[in-house]
């Protein structure tokens, strides 16, 4: 747990002030297995059989049956992590709303700077060569200023909705989001591949940790998959 969310002892943290914490979950690899059987009338043939069919499950892109598998997690991440997040829509987002709250002082700062992928418009490079010291106090200074900005703006009588404009991307968002295992499953797939950014792959590998520890079988042949391709 990362000193930002010391009284959260329950969540894994992530990045420098963010974490992925599971609130609530239900069914499990007998839940998806049940779902499947059902349409022949039977019940589990033994851990053997039950691992197998999970296995051919995936394998052949049978998915319903892992949407009677629900997790619901509490997020915290930055805001432009958070955008990416939101691109997965077969899934339920409730966001703290900074119309209603006042911002707090969190803001992500990386632990260093890379530098744009001449051949992939929307990857980085590890920046070898940059300044980090002096790159880094550019970016906090900046962070600062935008904060000091907008207490003042609130001090002076601005709505938090106007006030809010001003802050970056970097500020550190919450949300619930509540994501059946199919469509964990893709969520993974995609932000937990290389060619994903860094900030929201970190986030998709806790979450696949997760998954793993609630779903053993179905994860297991899940990434056998993963290995074949």
């Amino acid at each position: 747990m990362n000193a930002c969310n010391a009284d959260n002892e329950e969540a894994v943290g992530v990045l420098d002030c963010g974490f992925v914490k599971l609130v609530d979950f239900m069914g499990g690899d007998l839940r998806a297995l049940s779902s499947a059987r059902v349409t022949f009338g039977s019940v589990s043939k033994g851990e053997e059989k039950d691992k197998m069919l999970l296995k051919y499950l995936i394998e052949n892109a049978h998915h319903t049956p892992f949407e009677h598998c629900v997790f619901q997690f509490h997020i915290k991440c930055p805001i432009f992590v958070a955008r990416q997040w939101m691109r997965h829509r077969i899934c339920s987002y409730n966001e703290v709303s900074a119309r209603y709250t006042e911002v707090k002082d969190e803001f992500y700062t990386p632990a260093e700077f890379r530098v744009q992928d001449r051949n992939n418009k929307q990857g980085s490079l590890a920046g070898k060569d940059l300044d980090n010291g002096a790159l880094l106090k550019i970016y906090e200074e900046s962070v600062k200023a935008s904060y000091a900005a907008y207490q003042k703006l609130l001090e002076a009588g601005v709505a938090r909705e106007m006030a809010r404009g001003i802050l970056p991307v970097a500020q550190y968002t919450q949300f619930y989001w509540t994501i059946n295992a199919r469509s964990l499953m893709n969520f993974i797939t995609l932000r937990a591949d290389g060619h994903a950014q860094y900030e929201i792959r970190v986030y998709a590998e806790a979450i696949a940790r997760i998954f793993k520890q609630k779903m053993p079988w179905t994860y297991e042949a899940f990434m056998l998959l993963q290995n074949k391709k």
